[in-house]
């Protein structure tokens, strides 16, 4: 049985019309059972349990490290561990007269124990920023600490952040993705830390085991601060199991073989396996997510704006979702259409293989005798880069071969599996690369295409750009944050150092035991909200 969650139902208020928090306690509460181990399939191998260190979605973290906020189910944040969401309105956000720099005031939650037992404290939220900043510690992104000048903490309970700049997308970085424990790690080298393997937290779940490339055992931790509405003590489930299985064929085997309950990436081209299984139920729901072909700058030809327009001429994206089900649309953005500074006047170029030729012929690419381009030394022969085991990337890597060879472009498969295609992504080992996005749900794009950006492994830089993301990310007026997003979404497909081929949708999987969730579209991965979940 499959249930499609619109991209409007489900930015409006999932199921129930509310947030993810309320949403996931309007059952009733004899329903509302302690007990019950989940056990989810990954499509990949978690490198870090770190969720600053971590190239990849922090599903298995989610579980166990709680932020100040978290995004729900309609995309806007919620208090978690603050007592309320800081806005203008309710003076948690002051900006200076000057209109140049911000402060934003946290009260946090009393009462809120770490898994050791320890108090969490307003300490533990400034110690968090100086951890994630320091130059020693290696993170995947950085976001957020720069901006942040000082941190007062008047008491155990009170955060006051002062901000050199205005940061509008403060909700969606720092102390959202969570907070570290300040008297565990103070002191320490965060780098090599236990915390990497088996992190201590605040959210329901507790890690006890984890063993690299395949499995983290996550328990109930007994003390979560958070209750349910009729006051029984949270969370229900006794375990969340999370297995590192990045072949999908496998995956869907396990699903079927009942040793995996809940798949939150379900291949498009094996959705319908997955809506045959017993007791399986298949959710279609939204993502703040998109798929793109990206371009290593270090390669002479492929810093040619001709053969990158070329590329983008060849490559027919209704194909592309024709091949995957029909469940990615095609999109001339990476800001998927559910934002308002969306721009529908983004320039696209359209598939037309014979503009292609041209375009490479007027450059100069002339045609071997194998019928790969070449100009000179530089022939147009590319390793192209996808995930293994996902078969949704294989299989759209393997049209965009087809398409590409048409045009005289010779590109190869490469693929590789978890870490080491993270580290290939960040540090540019690849020609091109496939893959998919997701953001927050007030996203920073500056990561992606800005210089020296945490994402950016393309060595790709344009001053232009970075002013249009300076803009956008540096102003708490609509209007003016509209203007940065439609600029910067006209350079990037004038520029073209990535093709936005797709949007995507999720496709879970879950056992029909499983009441309470409602899925996520954010990066802060399904599991941002755990606690209320239970096993029927």
């Amino acid at each position: 049985m499959t249930v499609k969650l619109t991209r409007r139902a489900a930015l409006q208020g999932m199921l129930a019309g509310t947030a993810a928090m309320t949403t996931m306690r309007a059952f009733p509460a004899w329903a509302q059972a302690p007990g019950g181990t989940l056990t989810v399939g990954l499509t990949y191998e978690i490198d870090t349990m770190n969720v600053y260190s971590t190239g990849f979605l922090g599903d298995a973290q989610a579980a166990v490290v709680e932020g100040l906020l978290a995004p729900g189910s309609d995309a806007k944040y919620v208090p978690v561990l603050a007592l309320e969401v800081p806005t203008i309105e309710n003076g948690g956000i002051v900006v200076a007269e000057d209109g140049k720099t911000m402060q934003i005031t946290y009260k946090l939650r009393d009462g809120v124990k770490w898994h050791d037992g320890e108090p969490f404290t307003a300490a533990d939220v400034k110690y968090t920023w100086e951890a994630v900043k320091d130059p020693a510690f290696i993170a995947e992104s950085k976001d957020g600490t720069e901006e942040v000048e000082s941190i007062e903490t008047p008491d155990d309970l009170t955060v006051i952040v002062n901000y050199n700049t205005i940061l509008p997308t403060f909700a969606s970085t720092l102390f959202t993705f969570g907070i570290m424990p300040a008297h565990l790690l103070k002191g320490t080298d965060l780098n090599t830390s236990s915390y990497n393997e088996t992190p201590v937290g605040t959210g329901p779940f507790k890690v006890t085991e984890f063993v690299r490339g395949q499995y983290v055992v996550t328990e109930r931790f007994d003390g979560y601060w958070a209750k349910a509405e009729n006051g029984d003590a949270l969370p229900f489930l006794d375990s969340i199991v999370f297995k590192m299985i990045p072949d999908t064929n496998t995956l869907i085997t396990q699903l079927k073989s009942g040793e995996v309950n809940m798949v939150v990436s379900t291949p498009y081209s094996q959705a319908s396996q997955v809506e045959g299984i017993d007791g399986i139920t298949l959710i279609k729901g939204p993502l703040l997510s998109w798929q793109h072909l990206d371009f290593n700058f270090k390669r002479p030809s492929l810093a040619d704006l001709q053969v990158r327009k070329a590329i983008a001429a060849a490559i027919d994206r209704t194909v592309l979702s024709k091949a995957q089900g029909g469940y990615p649309e095609p999109i001339s953005s990476p800001v998927v259409p559910v934002f308002d500074f969306y721009d529908p006047a983004t320039p696209v170029i359209a598939y037309d293989p014979a503009a292609a030729n041209k375009l490479l012929d007027d450059a100069g690419y002339v045609p071997g005798g194998d019928g790969v381009r070449a100009k000179g030394d530089e022939r147009l022969s590319y390793a192209f880069m996808v995930q293994s085991g996902r078969a949704d990337d294989e299989l759209a890597q393997q049209v965009i071969i087809a398409q590409l060879k048409a045009v005289g472009i010779e590109v190869t498969a490469n693929n590789q599996t978890g870490v080491a295609y993270r580290e290939a992504r960040y540090n540019g080992g690849y020609d091109l690369i496939y893959g998919r996005w997701i953001t927050s749900a007030d996203p920073v794009y500056s990561v992606f295409w800005g210089t020296g950006g945490a994402n950016n492994g393309q060595s790709y830089s344009n001053p232009t750009l970075d002013a249009a993301f300076t803009t956008f990310e540096n102003t708490l007026d609509p209007a003016v944050r509209k203007q940065a997003a439609s600029e910067f979404q006209k350079i990037l497909a004038d520029d073209l150092p990535t093709i936005s081929l797709t949007t995507n949708v999720a496709l879970i999987a879950v056992t029909d035991k499983l009441k309470n969730f409602v899925p996520n579209p954010t990066n802060m991965t399904n599991f941002v909200h755990t606690a209320d979940w239970y096993m029927a």
